[in-house]
């Protein structure tokens, strides 16, 4: 009998402050439409980060994986960036 996988979101966004010690703020971005007037607009969220190595600065695309939690706001891992 196997073990059932485990699907963990994945989410990509833009890192907006690298100040913290191995730890990364990332935003990510998503449209939504209004319902009454179809209208388009954008919706942030912020998530913090984890990065072991400090390797990633402000302005990187990333994208990120969720994980066990590893501190209060953080359970998130980074996977790898996003060459664009």
């Amino acid at each position: 009998m196997s073990l059932p996988t485990t699907h963990k979101r994945t989410f990509k966004g833009t890192v907006v402050s690298d100040k913290m010690q191995k730890t990364i703020v990332v935003r990510v971005d998503s449209m939504k439409v209004h319902p009454k007037y179809k209208k388009r607009y954008t919706v942030s969220k912020r998530f913090k980060v984890h990065d072991e190595k400090g390797q990633f600065h402000i302005g990187d695309v990333v994208s990120f994986v969720e994980t066990r939690p590893l501190s209060r706001d953080k359970r998130w891992g980074v996977v790898y960036p996003i060459l664009a």
